[in-house]
């Protein structure tokens, strides 16, 4: 089994650890929740029951007055931000992204769900050994670079290490549990219809419950054979949102993704900008820089259309999507209960 480790969190892209302070060290202010304004809390109450929008992650010093009361450190946040976070009326949803590069212990995911409402929910990665073909050359993989993955879609061990934990320690607060599949030589895979094989031996090995779903990175892996080896095994497809995917609408006609049990979409970058170029234009994160109304709207529109079939939807925004994921999920709330006011608008003069 994994090893313990406290609730710390990792960068998104890098890796790099975040380090807890060392307990008990004075002069730390708590953290707190920002105050809400009334037009914040009627916002939270009319977004619909299902729709899950949230955040990459919950450790920018930058949200101060935003999600927290005022500006701590990212250790600090690391540490006692969930609860604060979890207390906004709009974010019922956060990523926990560390799981990517590590498994972590059921009593790590406990630590996590003891800080929420039974209302909030978790997405998830699965560690990365799961969905690697081959070890990439980065140096972080030190011996192991370039090397073949035993690991890949082993069924076995994401069922240890990865599924149980999640399903142990988050247990009803456990949203999805995301494969992604980071951009990788369709080859390396075996070709598109060796990997829909593979994917779907893999996931039909796991345990039956928990809301798994799958992110590729590749458009050539979006076939048919996808999106109907998806559907038989009932996991739900990621509607990926950067430069390097086809358009949203266009990845869930693909994927069907409206039959799936739930929608997931992940908001991560502006069509026009790398990952490091986002984050030096947009740092410290505490206000939206370049608004993406057409994506936004896109967005809002496939919440509603999951909405329409009683499907729930998890949206997880990142900060370099538009500058300030908060007040992205802000802007896309509004956008949400607007469209669900006006069906309702149209259904009564209709009738």
């Amino acid at each position: 089994m994994p090893q313990e480790r406290g609730p710390a969190q990792l960068d998104l892209f890098t890796g790099a650890a975040v380090e807890p302070p060392a307990k008990g060290r004075k002069g730390a202010q708590p953290v707190e929740p920002a105050a809400v304004p009334e037009a914040l809390a009627t916002l939270g109450r009319e977004l619909p029951r299902g729709v899950f929008l949230g955040t990459s992650s919950w450790t920018f010093p930058g949200w101060a007055g935003i999600v927290y009361d005022h500006e701590a450190s990212a250790s600090q946040l690391a540490r006692e931000g969930l609860a604060a976070y979890a207390h906004h009326p709009v974010l019922r949803t956060v990523g926990i992204d560390r799981t990517f590069y590590g498994p972590i212990s059921a009593s790590a995911f406990a630590e996590y769900a003891a800080q929420v409402p039974d209302t909030f929910r978790f997405l998830v990665k699965a560690h990365e050994v799961c969905t690697l073909a081959r070890f990439p050359t980065h140096e972080r993989y030190g011996a192991q670079r370039g090397q073949s993955n035993e690991r890949f879609l082993h069924a076995a061990y994401a069922t240890e290490a990865v599924v149980m934990p999640f399903v142990e320690g988050l247990g009803e607060k456990a949203g999805p549990l995301v494969f992604q599949f980071p951009p990788q030589d369709p080859q390396a895979l075996g070709g598109p219809a060796r990997f829909v094989e593979r994917l779907h031996a893999f996931f039909s090995a796991l345990p039956k419950g928990p809301l798994y779903a799958v992110e590729v990175r590749n458009e050539a892996l979006l076939t048919e054979g996808l999106a109907q080896a998806l559907a038989d095994v009932g996991v739900s497809p990621v509607l990926a949102v950067w430069a390097h995917m086809p358009p949203v609408g266009r990845q869930a006609k693909l994927t069907r993704a409206f039959e799936a049990r739930a929608l997931v979409v992940r908001w991560m970058l502006p069509p026009d900008l790398g990952y490091e170029e986002a984050r030096a234009k947009y740092a410290p994160f505490n206000h939206l820089v370049d608004e993406d109304v057409p994506t936004r709207d896109v967005l809002a529109r496939v919440c509603l259309a999951a909405l329409r079939r009683d499907k729930p939807t998890f949206i997880t925004i990142n900060n370099k999507a538009e500058g300030s994921a908060p007040l992205s999920a802000i802007k896309l709330a509004e956008r949400v209960v607007l469209g669900r006011r006006e069906e309702a608008e149209r259904r009564a003069a209709s009738t």
